[in-house]
């Protein structure tokens, strides 16, 4: 009896132990237990549903729990339906057999699911607005995934959850501005940590990809950093805007060429605000092509063709919270030539700070207000440093440029935003110019004042200039009130003539020259002197004197051969209209073309011949005229000599026309003349009638390269004529 007890106990136990291994490694398959493993996932969300055909059930028996697994599942979720691989989940033992049905965990694996429908899912369990501004983001987009959930005794999602998957073919469309296309990559998120693999896609455009973006939740902030790569391609600069903000309204680029690798991080709150962003990046810039036509380079590199490219650059970029900093090298090209070009440029609160060195090497260098150019294949390095301010300021700290012996130096240069000195600390020059004069000049500054002192130099350029601008508004100062004291040894007026210790001062108020006096010597030691004064009625009032007025006359290419002679200039101007008085005494000409064919068709043919060989002497040259703006009027221009004397009068429209009309005499028949005064009827009409012609009446008139000349001989001469030469006569 005992031995048949012991028996069927021991094919119970068998059994028992049989059924525990059957169940423990095939388990059973069944449908009784689904509605309440529907029921149990309803209390988890009322809106979650679950459809289910076969459920097989596995038994643990060390920890006596009974895994659930079902095959193709679905998941509808307010009319969607999630297609799921495979859903497993452990149960307590006891909980099945008291009809005590509770989920503890939830392992899902999907089959490829719309990313929208993933977000709509999750929001049924936790919606923030974090997923209503993600799902308003999200446009496409299939996932597949792993998940693994725990819960809670009230059916709640505990933190430890983790989920491993993949996304393809996302599209996220960011405020119109930033879209993203074909975005790939696998995700691993477990409690506050997120982590996003082999991440793929088109941004704006632009291929990038990545190896890797972290992302870690600590509080409210999640702290977020990664590894961004681009490939090496032609990018358009539509694509580009984006990025470069309102410099794209400025820069026009034709073509841009690179790759790029970057590092980055920063900072979002659960509200979605960024902060503490970093990025690192190192940029291959295989070439950028920029069509900048408002530099006007040209004045500088003769060949420039309005492109400015750079090539193999290498760019390293770092950008911390409002500062970045940018340095870089490589090639760039201007004209037909490459050179070296090296810059670094730092933001810092609005501000940027440069660094800028160029080595010109192949290309040549004009620099026409300083009458200098550097050949090609001489070596230059132009370095410049400064600041360009919010408030659109312009500092150089330093500008460099040096070659071999020559060098130019500016420091603490201020610009105004349309590029006017604002101030300056220092120019120092020291350079031979096209002319091969040296060019070693200083300035310095003196509290609000300046100095200009130096060995030599060439002035002749600015002379030039300042004769031939038409505009009074033309300085170079935005606003320049100080006194500039002079002190120059040896001045260039010309390629051949120069003054010796010129010195004196100008005095600016508001870019005009309020007081002026300068005064030198030739080097035949006959003297020059220039007065500029306000007086107490609004006029300036300018006095120029020389006893030595050959360098200044020969700047006027229509006079050859002026000799001797003493200068005196004076001008009245007021309200932008001058009038001026010029006096010449006791000098000759060689050479006066118009004068030399007024002669000829006079038939004064032996005083034009004596023109264009010994020269004619004259004792008194006076010009009375006025100018307001490109418009000169001679009120009167008389001229008096041994051999011939002219008095004539008209106007001078700058460019455009030229209109003259005077009358010419020879010195014999003014002799005569004059020698006849008591007797005013024979001068006018003579003493026969036909006797000899006192002289002839003439007009120029037309453009400035295309004058028409006519002469008409006189018998009378006009008392305006007779007037002046006697005034003439007694003052000598």
């Amino acid at each position: 009896m005992i031995k048949r007890i012991i028996k069927i106990s021991l094919i119970i136990f068998l059994f028992f132990i049989l059924v525990i291994f059957y169940l423990s490694f095939f388990g059973i398959k069944t449908n009784k237990f689904n509605s309440q493993i529907i029921d149990n996932v309803s209390k988890v969300n009322k809106k979650v549903k679950l459809s289910l055909i076969d459920v097989n059930y596995l038994l643990n028996p060390y920890n006596f729990t009974i895994n659930i697994k079902t095959n193709n599942p679905k998941i509808l979720l307010e009319g969607r339906s999630l297609e799921i691989q495979e859903i497993q989940t452990n149960i307590a033992l006891n909980s099945l057999i008291n009809d005590e049905f509770l989920i503890d965990d939830l392992l899902i694996t999907t089959k490829a699911i719309k990313l929208k429908d993933i977000i709509a899912s999750v929001r049924l369990f936790q919606n923030n607005p974090k997923l209503f501004v993600l799902d308003t983001i999200v446009k496409d987009g299939i996932v597949t995934a792993n998940i693994n959930l725990n819960f809670d005794e009230k059916g709640n999602i505990k933190e430890n959850y983790k989920i491993i998957g993949s996304v393809e073919k996302a599209k996220l469309n960011i405020l119109n501005q930033f879209k993203l296309q074909n975005l790939n990559f696998n995700f691993n998120i477990s409690e506050n940590i997120y982590s996003l693999k082999k991440i793929d896609m088109m941004f704006n455009n632009i291929k990038i990809t990545s190896p890797l973006v972290d992302i870690k939740k600590d509080k409210n902030l999640f702290f977020v950093n990664g590894h961004l790569l681009n490939n090496k391609k032609d990018f358009d600069i539509e694509e580009l805007k984006l990025f470069l903000g309102s410099l794209s309204n400025n820069i026009d680029v034709q073509k841009i060429r690179f790759s790029s690798k970057n590092n980055f991080s920063f900072n979002i709150s659960e509200s979605l605000k960024f902060s503490n962003l970093k990025v690192e990046s190192i940029i291959d810039l295989n070439q950028l092509i920029i069509n900048q036509k408002n530099l006007k380079l040209k004045s500088y590199f003769p060949s420039f063709m309005d492109e400015i490219k750079l090539e193999e650059h290498e760019i390293v970029i770092n950008y911390n919270k409002n500062k970045f900093n940018i340095r870089g090298k490589g090639n760039i090209i201007l004209q037909d030539k490459s050179d070296n070009l090296s810059y670094q440029v730092k933001r810092d609160n609005g501000n940027f700070l440069f660094d800028v060195k160029i080595k010109i090497k192949n290309n040549s260098l004009l620099i026409d207000f300083l009458d200098y150019e550097k050949k090609e294949g001489l070596s230059a390095l132009i370095s410049v440093k400064g600041n360009f301010y919010k408030n659109n300021q312009l500092r150089f700290d330093l500008i460099n440029f040096k070659e071999k012996n020559n060098e130019i130096l500016i420091k603490g240069l201020d610009l105004s935003k349309n590029f006017k000195i604002i101030d300056i600390e220092n120019f120092d020059i020291g350079y031979k110019n096209n002319k091969k004069i040296l060019n070693k000049l200083r300035l310095k500054k003196n509290n609000s004042n300046f100095i200009i002192e130096g060995e030599s130099f060439d002035a002749s350029r600015m002379i030039n200039n300042i004769m031939n601008s038409d505009d009074e508004n033309s300085s170079i100062f935005k606003s320049l009130n100080s006194k500039i004291k002079i002190r120059i040894k040896k001045t260039y007026i010309d390629k051949v003539n120069y003054i010796n210790n010129l010195n004196g001062y100008i005095n600016f108020n508001n870019n005009k020259i309020n007081d002026l006096k300068l005064q030198s010597t030739f080097p035949n030691q006959k003297k020059i002197n220039l007065s500029i004064k306000k007086n107490n009625k609004s006029e300036t009032i300018t006095k120029l004197t020389s006893a030595y007025p050959k360098p200044l006359v020969k700047r006027y290419d229509f006079i050859k051969g002026f000799e001797e002679g003493y200068l005196n200039f004076y001008s009245s101007k007021k309200g932008g209209v001058s009038n001026s008085v010029l006096v010449i005494d006791n000098f000759k000409v060689k050479e006066v073309p118009i004068f030399a064919k007024l002669l000829s068709l006079a038939s004064l043919q032996g005083i034009a011949d004596l023109l264009t060989g010994e020269g004619i002497r004259f004792t008194d040259f006076e010009m009375k005229f006025s100018n307001q703006k490109n418009f000169t009027k001679i009120e009167e221009m008389y001229a008096i000599g041994p051999v011939v004397s002219i008095l004539m009068e008209g106007y001078i429209e700058k460019k455009k026309i030229i209109s003259l009309r005077g009358t010419l005499v020879p010195a014999t028949t003014i002799n005569r003349s004059i020698a006849s005064i008591p007797l005013l009827g024979k001068i006018l009409v003579g003493d026969k009638t036909g006797e000899g012609v006192f002289g002839v009446s003439f007009k120029i008139k037309g453009p400035p390269k295309n004058l028409k000349t006519s002469v008409n001989p006189i018998k009378t001469l006009t008392p305006r004529f007779i007037t002046r030469t006697l005034e003439k006569i007694k003052k000598n």
